[in-house]
């Protein structure tokens, strides 16, 4: 892993940054000596191959994980000290074992639920005292404004909001992940397999949304194989010879999620 010596934890000055972070498991360390800074709003790219322990860094930065060396800071709170309170500002777009899209869903049923649970657990008091009337509208404009940043347009779809989740193409799925994701107005995005079984041209299109997003002012963390040029790259490294190996596949990375407990 990269450790540049002045990565920061200042959180008045970084949205986002670790130095000599490092998580270990029950079979030896997933990642080790990582260290970097970015401002927030900044578009960070995990990069580096399957087994290098992009998606378990992923879900350290963003409170899911625990860490056992070294500190982070997302949103100025410090990790892993201010886990809980970094769950609340960080949002999980897709991640294999942790956060899925159910397939027998359709995309309306997502955003109604999310949008639900927002109402219902990310809301005030004050709020949760309004009219139903006033809250479904609040929530429906939730939804617009989120389908929006994401770019994912309800009409084009075969039967437009009815669509399962299985049949939506793989970047369409992508875009309806960052919608429900966006609906909580978190902070900190993070997903995983960015550009994942995309061609080209589609790659393009999601590092373009997710450009436009960090430009809004909302920190995007994406762990990739390929990092655009223009994105903040922190790259992973597989485990050294002499250490075990690290979760690979995604029941193995959910094992890892359990085995080392939430922050």
């Amino acid at each position: 892993m990269e450790s540049p010596h002045d990565a920061a934890a200042d959180a008045e000055q970084f949205g986002l940054g670790s130095e000599d972070f490092g998580l270990k498991g029950p079979r030896g360390w997933v990642f080790r000596h990582v260290g970097f800074s970015a401002p927030p709003g900044s578009l960070v790219a995990i990069e580096g191959p399957s087994g290098s322990g992009r998606t378990c860094l992923l879900l350290a930065l963003t409170g899911r994980m625990r860490a056992t060396e070294g500190s982070a800071r997302a949103c100025g709170l410090e990790l892993p000290r201010k886990a809980a309170a970094v769950r609340r500002i960080a949002a999980l777009g897709p991640v294999p074992g942790v956060s899925e899209l159910d397939p027998a869903f359709t995309v309306a049923e997502h955003l109604r639920e999310r949008a639900l649970l927002q109402g219902r657990y990310g809301a005030s008091l004050r709020t949760l005292l309004r009219p139903r009337s006033e809250r479904r509208a609040a929530a429906r404009t939730r939804i617009d404004t989120a389908l929006e940043a994401a770019g994912l347009d309800l009409a084009t779809l075969p039967k437009a909001e009815r669509t399962s989740v299985r049949d939506l193409e793989r970047l369409e799925a992508l875009r309806l992940s960052v919608a429900l994701a966006l609906i909580g107005t978190p902070k900190l995005l993070a997903l995983d397999d960015a550009d994942l079984k995309l061609s080209p041209a589609e790659r393009a299109e999601a590092w373009t949304l997710l450009r436009s997003i960090a430009d809004s002012g909302t920190t995007v963390l994406a762990v990739c194989s390929e990092a655009p040029e223009d994105a903040q790259v922190v790259r992973t490294t597989p485990a050294a010879d002499d250490a075990p190996t690290t979760p690979t596949t995604e029941e193995e990375t959910a094992d890892a999620f359990a085995e080392t407990g939430r922050a």
